[in-house]
Order: structure tokens, then sequence, then C-alpha cells
């Protein structure tokens, strides 16, 4: 019985072992085929010029500071309002029926596809509320954007607000502390960590969408003035340049960049993290 045992905890583990060499290995697939085939075409010059010819000459000055432009503002609606209803949800309610609604909701608002959000944000945003909005604009893919990735700044946060020991918030209280100023300043910090994780994966998402952002943020190839001009992300930029100018050699570049913003925000997400947990890790 031993013997089988100790079989079934090595089958287990080189399964565990083959799953994992597989996603690292199609990662590494993915970025090398990248990069071999953008960075080529990389120079000083394709970074601060503006594209030409639909994008199939020029360079992807434009559409980088639109995707900086387009996450900033996105973060900006999406992160206080995703932790706020968080917070609310696991420290000023109990677990009821109007909690569990609130949650449905919000897992049903997670699995909508992203064009349906996409078209809902044209007619919405765009058209009805262009007045307020600009139209097509920076602002009005934003709010797009926002509506996508809410819900999981919301249940990742959640989750992470939870994961906080009850004895934080006791020993708070216990001090004096309100109930507010306890959240403020030791529940949050706490649980800072999992919402960075939260954030992160909320720009993973809105920095690779397309499909919602071509009905929305307009895909202009000048610079953006302000959120109410419209814009258009790397993305975008990729998927109109090899769809529509067959120019792949720009589509790869662009992907190469957009590869390496995504790793770049990682890490940066990753070293900040890191400095999160040692500081609450000293705090105890």
């Amino acid at each position: 019985m031993s013997g089988l045992k100790k079989t079934r905890e090595r089958l287990a583990q080189a399964l565990v072992w083959s799953a994992a060499v597989i996603t690292v290995g199609l990662l590494l697939l993915i970025i090398i085929y990248i990069m071999m085939q953008g960075l080529g075409k990389l120079s000083i010059d394709f970074f601060l010029e503006n594209p030409r010819r639909m994008g199939s000459a020029g360079g992807i000055y434009s559409p980088l500071i639109g995707t900086l432009y387009f996450i900033f503002v996105t973060m900006l609606l999406a992160v206080p309002v995703g932790v706020g209803a968080a917070v609310y949800l696991t420290e000023f309610t109990h677990e009821g029926p109007l909690v569990r609604v609130i949650r449905f909701f919000t897992d049903a608002l997670a699995g909508i596809p992203s064009i349906v959000i996409g078209l809902f944000g044209f007619a919405f945003f765009v058209v009805m509320l262009q007045p307020l909005t600009g139209g097509w604009s920076i602002l009005s893919g934003s709010l797009t954007a926002f509506c996508m990735i809410l819900p999981t700044i919301v249940r990742v946060s959640e989750e992470a607000l939870r994961a906080v020991p009850t004895s934080y918030r006791e020993g708070s209280l216990a001090l004096g502390a309100g109930k507010w100023d306890t959240v403020l300043h030791v529940v949050i910090p706490s649980a800072l960590p999992g919402i960075l994780t939260g954030v992160l994966l909320g720009v993973g998402r809105v920095i690779g969408e397309t499909a919602p952002l071509l009905l929305t943020l307009g895909g202009s190839l000048l610079v953006p003035r302000s959120v109410f001009s419209p814009a258009r992300t790397l993305s975008m930029h990729l998927y109109l340049v090899a769809m529509e100018t067959g120019e792949f050699s720009v589509a790869f570049a662009t992907g190469a960049v957009l590869v390496m913003v995504v790793l770049l925000l990682n890490l940066a997400g990753y070293c900040l993290l890191q400095r999160l947990m040692g500081r609450v890790g000293g705090n105890r």
C-alpha cells in the first residue's frame, strides 16, 4: 500500500511539473517568436514617429501614448470603484440576500463577452452620451473597459480583504479606533498586495483588448490631446495594420513593443508587490 501511495505521489508530481513546463514553454515560445519577428524593425524613429499611410509606414508614437493614456484613465475610474465595492461587501455588510445579489451580478458581468460590452459602450457612451464623452474618445473607451475589468478588481480585492486576519480588526477596535479608521489604516494596507494583483489583472486585460475599443476608442492615428480625443492602442494598431494593410513587419514590431510593455508593467507590479509584502511583514 505504501508503494502505491508513493507511485501516486510521483505521478501527481509528474503531472504538475508537466503542466508547469507546458505553460512556461508556450509563454516562452510566443515571446521568442514575436521578438524574433519584430525586434529587427525596432528603432528610435519607430518609437518617436507617428504612423503614416494607415499605419503601414512610420512608427508607433501615437498608439503608444494612446495606450498609456487609456490605461491611466481606465485605472483612475476602475480602481476606486472596484476597491470601494470590495470594502463595502467585506467590511460594512453581513452575508445576506443583498450581498449575494451583488456578487451574482458581478460574476454575471465578468462572464459577458467583451464584444457585447463594446457594443453597449458604442450605443451608450459614444452615441447617447456623445455631448458628455465626445463620441469616439479615450473617455468612451475607458468607460467601456471599466465595465469589463470592474468584476475582476472587485472579486480579487474582496478575497484579499477577507484574507486579512480578524485579529487585526479586533486589535484596532480595542485600541479605540473607529470602523472606518480600522479599514483605512489597518485592513486596506494589509490587503494591498492582493489588491495590486487584481489591478494588474485588470491592466493585463484592457491592454490586450481590441474589439470593444474598435467600437468606442475611435482608432485615430493622431496623438490624443485630452480624454475627449479619439485614439488607438497598440493592440488596435497591431490588428488594423495586419488586417487592413497587410504590413506584417510593422504588426510584428508593434506586437514586440506590446509584449515588452506588458512585461515591464508586470515586472514593476511584481517589484511593488514584493516591497508591499515586505513592509506588511515587517509591521507584523
